[in-house]
C-alpha cells in the first residue's frame, strides 16, 4: 500500500517537482498551498503518514500549522521545509512539535531518506498507545517534553534542536548499545558514512551540559570501539 504524503507548499515550482519525485518514489502526493486547507487536510482528509510542511505559507505560517496540529492531537510525522536557516526557526519548530527539518535548497536524496526515517520510527512507535510523559528525569537532571525545558540543579540548561533530538533519544533508549550509524540514522534521518564524528562531537556537547564531570561520565557512556549506551 502506498504511503499517502500531505504536502503543505506554495511555491508551485518546488511542489510540482517534489509531488513528480515522491509519485515516481511510489508515495501517494497530496498537495496544498495554503496553512489554513493544509491543516484542515490534515486533521480531516488524513490518515497521513508525512506531512511535509513549508515555514511561510499564506493564510497560517507553519509555525501555526504545526502547533495547531499537535495541540488538536494530530501525531503524524511532520518534516518542516523552509528556505530559513537560523538555528531559532529549527528550534522553535521542534518545540512546536515538528520531527525534522531540513533547510532549503535540499537535495532530494537527502529528503527522501529523511522521510523514511521519520515514518520508520512512527510506525516502530506505535502512534496513540502511550502518553508522552512530561518529565524524565536522570542523576541531577529533569526534563520536561512538554514545556521542552531542561534543568540540570534546578538550573535551565539551554541545548540545540539536535542535542536536544539525540537527548530524547537516549533516554527512550535506555541501557541499549547504540552505534554511531544507529544514531545518525534515528537521529539526523540519513546515513553519512564520512559523519559519523559528528556523533561524537555531539555527545561530548551533551556530557558538556549535563553531566557533573564530563571527564568521568555516568550516564552518557563510551563502549569503545562499537557505540555508546544511556545510563539513567
Amino acid at each position: 500500500m502506498k504511503q499517502h504524503i500531505l504536502l503543505i507548499e506554495d511555491e508551485p515550482g518546488l511542489a510540482l517537482t517534489l509531488s513528480d519525485r515522491l509519485e515516481a518514489e511510489g508515495y501517494q502526493v497530496t498537495h496544498l498551498a495554503d496553512g489554513v486547507r493544509g491543516e484542515a487536510a490534515a486533521r480531516d482528509a488524513g490518515p497521513f503518514d508525512l506531512i511535509l510542511l513549508d515555514l511561510m505559507l499564506p493564510g497560517k505560517s507553519g509555525f501555526e500549522v504545526c502547533r495547531d496540529l499537535r495541540a488538536a492531537g494530530t501525531d503524524t510525522p511532520i518534516l518542516m521545509l523552509t528556505a530559513r536557516d537560523q538555528l531559532t526557526d529549527k528550534v522553535v519548530g521542534l518545540k512546536l512539535g515538528a520531527d525534522d527539518y531540513l533547510t532549503k535548497p535540499f537535495e532530494t536524496a537527502e529528503l527522501l531518506a529523511r522521510m523514511e526515517a521519520l515514518t520508520r520510527r512512527h510506525q516502530r512507535g506505535a502512534p496513540g498507545t502511550a502518553a508522552v510523559p512530561k518529565r524524565d528525569r536522570f542523576g541531577d537532571v529533569e526534563v520536561d517534553r512538554r514545556e521542552v525545558v531542561i534543568r540540570k540543579a534546578g538550573e535551565v540548561v539551554l541545548l540545540s534542536a539536535r542535542l536536544y533530538q539525540l537527548l530524547l533519544y537516549f533516554i527512550d533508549h535506555p541501557k541499549e548499545l547504540l552505534t554511531r550509524e544507529h544514531l545518525l540514522d534515528a537521529v539526523w534521518g540519513f546515513d553519512a558514512e564520512v559523519a559519523t564524528r559528528t556523533v561524537d562531537v555531539h555527545l561530548s556537547w551533551l556530557r558538556q551540559k549535563l553531566e557533573t564531570d564530563p571527564r568521568r561520565p555516568r550516564h552518557f557512556i563510551t563502549v569503545y570501539g562499537i557505540g555508546y549506551k544511556f545510563i539513567p
